[in-house]
């Protein structure tokens, strides 16, 4: 493992040790035993889309395991000026021992890793977001105790989220199931690799994706960058929403995950989210864990 860019270059194997590496940090941290794997390392942030979950847990992150974070506006950065992302990566290999970037394009993120000489870690792009779902998977095995003989349903836009959590819950064992509109379908390559899982299941319909399932989740109808589709989405995504029907159909203990921000009443209810925020809010505080775990499986003895 060289680099954090997609959910489907990380084997089962590698997705456990992060997992089992954030659970010590988080144990470790809980307990005030202090972890400084990163002493004297620097982590470069490079932020071209707006963030609150991203920068605060990575910079906190960082500064935990005793290394130093940057934070690198595009606005501030020659990238945001038409520097070729090549020469940027050469140019910071050179500086810092590692990059994490949360931006549009997946190739920005693939040409940082091929064309710099340290690590990189994908903070978010539309294709997917590997960290979040680290952090999603950390939570459910928190709650559920394992994997196998689970189902994960999501509900809502076949965005970079559903792309994620359908590889990283399908590699980590879990059956899958997926209920987005027409014209709104996860992506052709995480489907491509999905296909050959008797286990997963893309339908119209929510309540059917639902069914028996042991985690719920969903995220926003419009992300970063689609709001000037906001209404087109809202109409598209009408009965998409987690509620008192969807979560009747998943099992008695269902578990409910949520990205964040969430719009309530729209993606899901405020009733729904209200009885499920312990679960979601340490979702959120586990991308702190899981994202250094990452850091330290990239960065540490390097």
């Amino acid at each position: 493992m060289k680099h954090l860019l997609k959910m489907l270059d990380l084997s089962k194997e590698e997705i456990i040790e992060i997992l089992n590496l954030a659970d010590q940090l988080k144990y470790e941290l809980k307990h005030n035993i202090p972890h400084p794997h990163l002493q004297g390392k620097s982590l470069g942030m490079i932020f071209q889309k707006a963030s609150t979950r991203t920068r605060v847990s990575f910079e906190t992150g960082m500064y935990q395991l005793g290394g130093h974070p940057l934070f690198l506006s595009a606005s501030d950065l020659q990238i945001g000026r038409g520097e070729p992302v090549q020469d940027t990566a050469r140019v910071l290999s050179r500086y810092i021992d590692g990059i994490m970037i949360r931006t549009f394009e997946q190739k920005e993120v693939e040409d940082l890793a091929e064309f710099g000489g340290i690590p990189v870690i994908n903070g978010l792009t539309d294709f997917c977001h590997p960290c979040q779902v680290l952090a999603d998977l950390m939570t459910i095995r928190e709650f559920k105790g394992q994997f196998d003989g689970l189902k994960m349903c999501f509900i809502g836009d076949g965005n970079n989220m559903a792309n994620s959590l359908i590889v990283g819950g399908l590699k980590a064992g879990m059956a899958v199931s997926a209920a987005c509109p027409e014209g709104y379908h996860p992506d052709k390559r995480v489907l491509d690799f999905a296909k050959d899982f008797d286990c997963f299941e893309l339908t119209d319909s929510p309540v059917k994706a639902a069914q028996n399932a042991d985690v719920v989740i969903t995220d926003v109808w419009a992300s970063m960058g689609q709001e000037g589709e906001a209404e087109k989405r809202r109409k598209a995504f009408q009965g998409y929403q987690v509620n008192d029907e969807v979560m009747a159909a998943a099992r008695a203990d269902a578990m409910v995950q949520h990205c964040l921000p969430a719009h309530r009443e729209e993606e899901i209810t405020e009733k729904v989210f209200e009885a499920h925020a312990n679960e979601i809010f340490e979702e959120a505080e586990n991308r702190l864990h899981a994202q250094k775990a990452v850091m330290v499986k990239l960065m540490a003895d390097k």
